[in-house]
């Protein structure tokens, strides 16, 4: 038998740990109830399942089927019969999830073959919410690897099929319980609005904690239901924030930015620093956008890791949230790890250049 617990750090002072991922989203979370205001949350996970053996170039390929012994080679999103090709996998999930009261609400396949996602119900502690993310992530990867495959949550693991979002859903209540997005009328209340100018106007310099890897900037092309523009949209898959459609009561902000790689406590803590920053300066944001919101890739979003790292180093605004200490931290650590990554050569150096 063996058991899991979720701990925080704190030194031996007392004090929150300054390392700690979970105690900067609390600061955020803290941000907001000096406004009254309660974030309730809810995060989506996309992943594939990956056969445990790579192809013969040492690459990874789509898990077989335990109902056909096929490999998939294709998608119908959102078909049952995905699903149903790894019954047993997502039963185990299910199950896992039940014993932990993680509150998984439905699982479906996606745009790629072998991509699957799993929904988590929304809870009005954001703390917990994205405890959930984390245990999710962990009982996915684990009950893979016990049917013989692997669940990977790496953002853009083939170059020709979709990458694998984290997408996060939030709403703002109030001291009754009230979603203070919702006013009653169908474009959302002056606090829906200007959450939403704040995360805009953050979204540049969170890019580094959307995107925490080299390969998660991969993830950014045009035309793939990706973001790559700071914009929004109602019921608009292809912007970056989506207003979902539905009662006015369940008003709510879909960020789509980050990848499934990253930390959903970092993640939390930057997307409830722009909206806190857009509540208390009232920054209006540009109209909806209409249409194809992703043909083209914005040129004011640093959208490669070392700029992305510049641009959250400068950014007075997450520094002012998340502190000065953890951000230059951050981005310290992530340029060693980028220094550690080129040192690698590459086959393609091998194929190219040799």
């Amino acid at each position: 038998p063996t058991a899991q617990v979720l701990m925080n750090l704190y030194g031996e002072d007392g004090a929150p740990s300054l390392i700690d991922p979970r105690h900067v989203a609390a600061k955020a979370v803290a941000r907001l109830a000096d406004m009254g205001l309660t974030p309730a949350v809810a995060f989506e996970l996309e992943f594939f399942l990956l056969d445990s053996q790579r192809d013969a170039q040492g690459r990874p390929q789509a898990a077989v089927s335990t109902l056909t012994g096929a490999r998939a080679t294709t998608t119908q999103v959102y078909g049952m019969a995905e699903v149903d090709e790894f019954g047993d996998f997502f039963a185990e999930v299910d199950e896992a999830c039940a014993q932990q009261r993680l509150p998984a609400t439905a699982a479906t396949s996606e745009f790629a073959a072998g991509q699957y996602e799993i929904n988590l119900n929304h809870r009005a502690d954001a703390l917990r919410a994205a405890d959930d993310c984390a245990l999710l992530r962990y009982a996915i990867k684990s009950i893979a690897r016990r049917h013989g495959m692997e669940a990977t949550f790496m953002s853009k693991p083939f170059p020709d099929r979709a990458g694998n979002g984290m997408h996060l859903h939030i709403s703002l209540l109030d001291a009754d319980g009230r979603n203070v997005f919702d006013d009653g009328s169908e474009a959302g209340s002056p606090k829906l609005r200007h959450a939403l100018g704040g995360l805009l106007a953050t979204m540049p310099d969170a890019m580094a904690i959307f995107a925490p890897n080299i390969n998660a900037f991969r993830r950014f092309e045009p035309d793939q239901y990706v973001p790559v523009n700071a914009n929004w949209a109602i019921n608009n898959r292809s912007s970056a924030l989506r207003i979902p459609a539905g009662d006015p009561v369940s008003r709510r902000v879909e960020h789509r930015v980050p990848g499934a790689d990253a930390n959903p406590y970092l993640v939390l803590a930057a997307i409830l620093a722009g909206i806190h920053k857009g509540i208390a300066e009232s920054i209006e944001p540009d109209p909806p956008a209409t249409g194809n919101a992703g043909a083209e890739m914005a040129n004011d979003i640093p959208f490669d890791l070392p700029a992305a790292l510049d641009r959250l180093g400068e950014s007075a605004a997450l520094k002012t949230y998340l502190t000065d200490d953890y951000v230059d931290l951050y981005v310290e650590t992530k340029r060693q790890e980028f220094v550690r990554f080129m040192e690698r050569i590459s086959s393609r150096e091998y194929e190219w250049y040799l």
